[in-house]
């Protein structure tokens, strides 16, 4: 069983904490669609770009980048990662696909047409999560801080200090940037943090329990998480899946009231 961290109290803890004392909105979801997923992908970094979903997947040996056909799930390319890799999240730039490794401190460029590999780069730390926007890269690495990186050098240019009422929020992971916000999945929990990338501050808490139950995310519920975004800009569409999972979902986020 893979585990980046041991508890998952403390997480729920913390999100708990930050909604009671700073009545942070929560908001659930309606589903609008459901779509096959493969469920022998272990999500680690999605987006939607050109009518199609890229993924990247990880796990020692089975990491890859691939081009999903959304309605039906079908894998349209693919390109495995060399084994010694444990492939995680992944954003566009440009004609270009930029993936993470986990805890190699590599990550690759690769055209987003073929697939081919056309450079690689270094960083200290683990790679998680990352997320582009039309000025920057947004990186997570298991912490409450989310790296800014310039997308043709990929230098750092500073960091996000993620704080829910002054609290920091750890375990970031998956990100996307939805309407000038980042979305965040909290590792191992079913909840997505909205922040505000000026001050890291989070301004919603998006709760997605009961969305795929534990009994159908198949053998390895454990590892089975909610992990996965990816923004249709264009029509205004969420989508949303986790590791292993058989389906995924499009939702329509719903505020909860007396928040």
């Amino acid at each position: 069983m893979l585990k980046k961290f041991a508890s998952l109290a403390l997480a729920f803890s913390l999100i708990a904490a930050g909604t009671a004392q700073a009545a942070i909105p929560v908001y659930r979801y309606m589903v609008k669609n459901t779509y096959p997923h493969d469920p022998q992908a272990f999500t680690q970094g999605l987006f939607f770009k050109d009518g199609y979903l890229y993924e990247t997947t990880g796990l020692q040996g089975r990491s890859s980048l691939r081009k999903v056909e959304l309605t039906t799930g079908k894998v349209l390319q693919k390109k495995d990662i060399a084994s010694e890799f444990f492939g995680e999240g992944s954003a566009p730039v440009g004609n270009e696909i930029v993936g993470l490794t986990w805890t190699s401190h590599v990550g690759f460029v690769y055209d987003q047409k073929s697939f081919a590999l056309k450079r690689r780069f270094n960083y200290q730390g683990e790679g998680w999560g990352l997320a582009s926007d039309a000025q920057q890269l947004y990186m997570s690495d298991g912490s409450n801080a989310i790296r800014v990186l310039d997308p043709k050098t990929f230098d750092e240019k500073r960091r996000i200090q993620v704080t829910a009422d002054g609290k920091p929020i750890d375990r970031l992971n998956e990100l996307e940037v939805v309407d000038g916000q980042i979305f965040a999945n909290v590792w191992g929990t079913d909840i997505i943090a909205r922040i505000d990338p000026a001050n890291g501050n989070v301004v919603g808490w998006i709760d997605l329990s009961g969305l795929l139950p534990p009994a159908q995310r198949g053998t390895d519920s454990v590892d089975a998480v909610l992990n996965g975004i990816a923004f249709d800009s264009k029509h205004h569409r969420l989508f949303v899946t986790g590791k292993l999972w058989p389906k995924l979902f499009e939702i329509e986020l719903v505020k909860l009231e007396n928040r």
